[in-house]
């Protein structure tokens, strides 16, 4: 990325009022966008050039999102983040495209606030997916040798609490529900409806309870997050 912050986008849609209304709110907060307006020219400058994120609208002339994107994952030399957005929500829409590559999904009509923090989040998903280490704030993640640590103590966690923690700070600042957490650690085997909260509580016990404020946040009616306080 340019900074910290400021995403260089190519934005692939032949709406132009779509395009207009996308890259004026964008713009405004400071990143830089191209332009393709059918999914040929898109292809090409996303091979050509350097973006953090590609903008993939799903209907295009000539060759659709889908191909776009399929060709963009079997010929460029790294990944690209693509968000994909369409007026389609069903769910074989959504399989279709996950299937071809794409990393998230956007739904029209969408407000542009949403399209934002989801373009960041999957920037920043992105280069922590590069990285061996995750730090923020106090808390340490090694990848490589599956360990934690917070204000430099080696947490003793068991595998599951590892990898909890781990899922929410790939996903920080979000919040994830306990079925994505459900999910992404079981898949679709059942578990007992109190394992979750067991392996919660459990790694709250190692994380937070012996040190001077709680990292590990519950939204109520929503899931789990990190609260990291402001360096």
């Amino acid at each position: 990325m340019n900074k910290p912050g400021v995403l260089q986008v190519l934005l692939i849609e032949d709406e132009l009022s779509i395009a207009k209304n996308i890259a004026g709110y964008m713009e405004q907060k400071g990143h830089i966008f191209d332009f393709a307006n059918n999914g040929k020219q898109g292809l090409a400058l996303a091979l050509q050039q350097y973006y953090d994120l590609i903008i993939l609208d799903l209907n295009l002339p000539g060759m659709d999102g889908l191909q776009v994107c399929q060709q963009i994952r079997q010929q460029a030399d790294r990944h690209i983040p693509l968000l994909m957005l369409t007026a389609r929500d069903s769910i074989d829409a959504k399989v279709s495209g996950f299937t071809v590559g794409t990393d998230d999904y956007l739904t029209k009509p969408f407000s542009l606030q949403e399209l934002e923090v989801r373009c960041l989040a999957l920037c920043r998903r992105h280069l922590l997916q590069q990285q061996h280490t995750i730090t923020l704030g106090p808390l340490e993640l090694d990848k490589q040798r599956r360990i934690a640590k917070r204000d430099g103590q080696l947490l003793a966690l068991n595998t599951m609490g590892y990898n909890i923690l781990l899922l929410l700070a790939e996903a920080y600042p979000q919040v994830l529900s306990r079925s994505e957490l459900s999910h992404k650690l079981w898949g679709d085997e059942p578990t007992e409806s109190d394992a979750l909260r067991s392996h919660i509580y459990q790694l709250r016990a190692v994380l937070d309870k012996p040190f001077a404020y709680p990292l590990l946040k519950t939204v109520f009616g929503v899931g789990f997050t990190l609260e990291i306080p402001a360096q």
